[in-house]
């Protein structure tokens, strides 16, 4: 493998001269999301991608798309498929598709009325906007392009940019409940990146679906499929998993092994990213015996949401692939 992401020969048609920096980066920030793995993750994908060889690339657990981006700004995949169980994520993905310029508008406004506020008008804008986030219409399509839909992608837009940590949370009655980040000038709008990610997504089939919903049947050799689920807590004050949904358990960590190994066997290439539990516990093999057979790396990884801001900072997460890799 002697090539790089950024270096490889540009022949995929998704590539346009009006992106001078060739990779898309995510419109949205994301607990947990990959955005500065990029660098490491360069030695542990297969030789295969770099060679043009895959026909499908898939990612079950979408987020903030990080390596969707990545890899798609460099490397043409004939199918492109793409899920995640947040409806509302997914609905915002489908706006940047299929109409990033009504979006860019209202984005627009929402930078210039922040913007030019002083801070206890930011609160009562974001709380507003909140508010109108958490009634949508009874009658609402979250499958639809229409002006309901791109207005409601850019509320989840304004409200992860503006919002405390980049955190998608709700209670258990629905309603996003994550506070005012406090932010004075965040980057509310990025016109030229989000152009790009809707040209990435021309190409990708989005749909709201957990894991066990993957499409297993449709997966072979051509395929390169990488996962990020939620990431197994560490400790007790470690549970960042269930920002939507019920969570996500061991029985589910198994379920989903599970399903790696029905995939290593019909052929396709697997990457997936997990917490490392040797962190707290040196003794504590749980992945290591989940994954047992399949090449397990340890890279290091920086956390910046703790409970306990002693406990920031980098530690060692888990890449386990069914091929090897250069480290």
């Amino acid at each position: 493998m002697n090539a790089s992401l950024s270096t490889v020969e540009e022949t995929t048609p998704q590539a346009s001269n009006a992106f001078p920096d060739r990779t898309a980066q995510p419109f949205i920030k994301w607990v947990g999301g990959k955005r500065l793995h990029h660098e490491q993750f360069q030695s542990l994908y297969p030789d295969a991608l770099y060679q043009h060889r895959y026909h499908t690339y898939a990612e079950p657990f979408l987020g903030g798309g990080a390596i969707f981006l990545s890899l798609t700004s460099h490397i043409p995949f004939e199918r492109i498929l793409l899920s995640d169980i947040n409806p509302n994520l997914i609905l915002t993905y489908r706006a940047v598709k299929q109409d990033v310029e009504a979006l860019i508008g209202i984005l627009e406004d929402y930078t210039q009325r922040y913007h030019g506020a002083a801070a206890d008008e930011q609160a009562a804008l974001y709380q507003d906007v909140r508010d109108a986030f958490n009634q949508p219409p009874e009658d609402f399509c979250y499958t639809e392009c229409s002006t309901q839909s791109i207005e409601r992608a850019a509320q989840f837009i304004f409200l992860n940019k503006c919002g405390y940590g980049g955190m998608f949370r709700v209670n258990k009655k629905g309603f996003f409940n994550v506070p005012w980040g406090k932010h004075k000038k965040p980057q509310i709008l990025d016109e030229l990146n989000l152009r790009h990610v809707s040209q990435l997504l021309q190409h990708a089939q989005l749909t709201v679906a957990g894991f066990r919903e993957f499409p297993i049947e449709k997966m072979d050799d051509g395929c390169f499929v990488y996962f990020d689920p939620p990431y197994r807590p560490l400790n007790a004050t470690s549970h960042f998993t269930g920002y939507y949904g019920p969570g996500f358990n061991d029985n589910d960590q198994r379920e989903l092994a599970a399903i790696f190994r029905q995939l290593d066997a019909q052929g396709a290439s697997l990457m997936l990213s997990n917490s490392d539990p040797t962190n707290e516990d040196p003794e504590d093999d749980f992945f290591d015996t989940l994954y047992d057979g399949f090449a397990i790396r340890r890279v290091s990884a920086l956390r910046k949401i703790n409970s306990n801001f002693a406990k920031r900072g980098r530690k060692n997460e888990l890449v386990i692939t069914n091929y090897p890799t250069r480290i």
